[in-house]
């Protein structure tokens, strides 16, 4: 199956790549069908591009035929799966003149700049961070790593591998990081993985379910806090959003909360000072330099009143845009339409890409 197109047509081709091996599989074909929903077609030709929990990739017929019907006839959730295709032809193949690649994988061999090394060697725009910054902030440990090269603040933390952990370590890490603490597998979003310990017990379990998903675990102490978020785009010159406010359902953010109960509260814009939300978005978009960022982040802090103010969380360089995700919903509170959004994104996607062939065509 390739894509047969009008030579006049001088719409952008729009490939949108979803699915993908990790567990946020779901996430990610939830995501791609609000984005499929929301693109102008009079702008772009959309490609739809699965990628199976198998690793295989298609073009996913399914989710074409239900787009050629017109976005209502799309589901809530696209199907990865369908005519199977080699992965650089699934991107390099697909139509003529301007193409560009939305990679709306979350999680490893997606998130983490595998895709985006394929891309790269493919000489294809694509939206989102580049090789480097999206390894970096998939990597939690590394990412806390640069965040205290850089003096942004952060919780007390330390990252494990899993050869590095004897059964004295959970006894330790609660001596010296105090409890409870979170445990989380280093390279994976969505929540999934994550773990709040209040008993050293608790800890020694939470490592081996985070020790399921990575081989990597960083323990971090619980900060008694708000939860803000701040949605960042652009490349050189990024900008952002109004924060929000996460008032979550369950004990804290989890995946359920995220993606299934919807039982978490959105406060945008956050209910805090001038001084605090210009303070929490020069911090934001000093983490998305700090991390290499480029197209569109969404950075997370922990907010500890009285304390230490403003803390780190985490940087998610391809957030969701489910109906109930915050960067999106941030984003349309700073006055850009959704669909503005994917534009916008697109557009950075040229831009860092005619940067880059500047640097690495001689």
């Amino acid at each position: 199956m390739t894509a047969e197109t009008d030579s006049s047509d001088d719409r952008i081709n729009l490939i949108v790549v979803f699915g993908g091996q990790s567990a946020e599989h779901d996430v990610s074909c939830t995501t791609a069908a609000h984005v499929l929903r929301a693109a102008d077609p009079a702008k772009y030709r959309i490609t739809p591009v699965g990628i199976g929990r198998d690793g295989q990739w298609s073009l996913a017929s399914a989710a074409s035929a239900a787009l050629a019907q017109g976005p209502q006839a799309l589901p809530g959730r696209l199907d990865a799966t369908g005519d199977a295709i080699e992965p650089t032809l699934a991107v390099a193949s697909q139509g003529s003149g301007r193409k560009v690649v939305m990679p709306l994988l979350h999680g490893p061999l997606g998130e983490d700049g595998t895709l985006q090394g394929l891309l790269e060697l493919a000489n294809l725009p694509y939206v989102g961070t580049g090789v480097l910054g999206s390894a970096v902030g998939m990597d939690k440990g590394m990412a806390k790593q640069v965040a205290a090269a850089h003096g942004i603040p952060q919780a007390r933390y330390e990252a494990l591998r899993a050869h590095e952990i004897s059964p004295i370590t959970p006894a330790r890490l609660a001596a010296e990081l105090g409890l409870p603490v979170f445990v989380k597998p280093a390279n994976m979003g969505s929540s999934v993985g994550v773990s709040k310990a209040k008993t050293v017990e608790a800890l020694r379990d939470a490592i081996e379910v985070a020790l399921s998903y990575d081989e990597w675990v960083v323990v971090e102490e619980a900060i008694d806090g708000r939860e803000i978020e701040v949605a960042v785009l652009g490349n050189l010159e990024p900008r952002a959003s109004v924060p929000g406010e996460i008032v979550p359902g369950a004990e804290f953010y989890d995946y359920a909360d995220k993606y299934v109960d919807d039982g978490s509260q959105c406060l945008i814009p956050a209910p805090l000072t001038p001084a605090q939300t210009a303070e929490v978005q020069a911090l934001a978009i000093a983490t998305f330099n700090a991390m290499r960022a480029e197209g569109l982040s969404r950075v997370d802090f922990f907010l500890e009143e009285p304390g230490r103010g403003f803390l780190l969380n985490e940087i998610n360089t391809m957030p969701g845009f489910t109906p109930i995700s915050m960067y999106p919903k941030m984003w349309m509170a700073s006055g850009l339409t959704y669909s503005q959004l994917i534009d916008e994104m697109v557009q950075l996607a040229f831009e860092r890409h005619s940067r880059r062939r500047r640097n690495t065509s001689h």
